[in-house]
């Protein structure tokens, strides 16, 4: 799986949601992981793509409504498109 493919399917699945909607990270390693294969393992690299997307202010990434870094310790968080 590449930070590419990563960048496309968070687009993707936003893109399929509400305008203000947010989606889990968990949601995008599930998407690409092969079927029935070891989605976790994908997690640190999604949270990773994550952080350079919001550095770069196209993603939005949050805890309890709270902007935070995806690579940060701390528990779930959300992805989510800029206002």
């Amino acid at each position: 799986m590449t930070d590419a493919d990563i960048e496309e399917r968070i687009f993707a699945l936003l893109s399929a949601r509400q305008p203000g909607a947010t989606i889990c990270p968990s949601e995008v390693a599930r998407a690409l992981a092969p079927e029935g294969g070891a989605w976790r393992d994908h997690m640190p690299q999604v949270r990773q793509v994550a952080q350079a997307l919001a550095q770069q202010d196209r993603l939005k990434v949050t805890r309890g409504g709270v902007p935070v870094d995806a690579t940060a310790p701390g528990g779930p968080i959300r992805l989510g498109l800029p206002p």
